[in-house]
């Protein structure tokens, strides 16, 4: 079971979840502290983005509960979750702007769904959101235009123009080279401190996890595998977790790689 953390604002407990087969939740436990940033780290395929998909709604579990405030959220009916999701921010993988809109009708669109703001309202919430996240002036352009980490930005702001509580990030600095994805991580800080955000930040990136967390996870197998401070990682000397860090193979999965032809005759 998770330790109890003070003012959790989001748990899971004991979720699981399979895919035919594929056994990808097994009786996961974890706790998100309120206006904190939360990172969960893991290898492909050990149950991030499917424990992500939960905390939303778009998934149920086979087994387990899914917690929003003390409201058990794996149990309402979808066409429920309305006010729930409202008071949640999603930043997507590729960051799922629509590119038949503007930079402004994008970041407008959860508006125009979701509240009952004026026009004039809308359009200077809009305004605020893109000078948050660095795009000011940005209204009229088309996404098309913009560069991988311009679109990551206009993405954020879409995703905490309603305001929410918290805010979910899968992989947000996937396909931006260092400087950018240094960006990304300094906007996540900055926008969970000034808006009292509690973010959930699902992410491969080691350097940006550091960057930006208060407290880290490392998903293995679909559990918890460990979890605590940046310091408890930087320095904890268990195997499993120094290898995920480091970006360093076990030999059984190297022993799967075919030799290079002529590898055998370099000495």
């Amino acid at each position: 079971m998770a330790p109890v953390l003070p003012d959790a604002i989001m748990r899971v407990e004991g979720l699981q979840k399979s895919f035919g087969p594929n056994e990808v939740l097994r009786g996961l436990d974890l706790e998100f502290q309120r206006a904190a940033t939360t990172v969960v780290m893991g290898p492909s395929g050990c149950g991030k983005s499917v424990m992500l998909k939960h905390l939303i709604g778009l998934l149920k579990p086979d087994a387990g509960e899914v917690w929003f405030d003390n409201e058990r959220i794996d149990l309402i009916r979808e066409a429920n979750l309305g006010p729930f999701r409202r008071r949640i921010g999603f930043l997507f993988q590729q960051g799922a702007l629509f590119d038949s809109m503007s930079v402004g009708a994008n970041v407008d669109f959860p508006l125009r769904e979701h509240s009952d703001l004026t026009e004039t309202e809308r359009a200077e919430r809009v305004e605020k959101m893109l000078e948050m996240v660095g795009m000011p002036g940005t209204q009229d352009r088309n996404p098309a235009t913009l560069s991988g980490g311009q679109r990551k930005r206009i993405a954020l702001a879409r995703a905490i123009v309603l305001e929410p509580d918290i805010v979910l990030y899968d992989e947000p600095t996937t396909g931006l080279d260092p400087i950018r994805s240094d960006i990304i991580g300094e906007l996540i800080s900055r926008l969970q401190k000034a808006l009292q955000l509690t973010s959930i930040v699902v992410t491969h990136d080691v350097q940006l996890s550091f960057r930006i967390a208060d407290r880290m996870v490392l998903l293995h197998e679909g559990r918890v595998h460990m979890q605590g401070s940046p310091d408890n990682f930087r320095t904890t000397e268990e195997p499993a977790v120094r290898r995920f860090l480091e970006g360093r193979a076990t030999p059984e999965e190297l022993a799967g790689l075919r030799p290079v032809e002529g590898e055998e005759k370099i000495q």
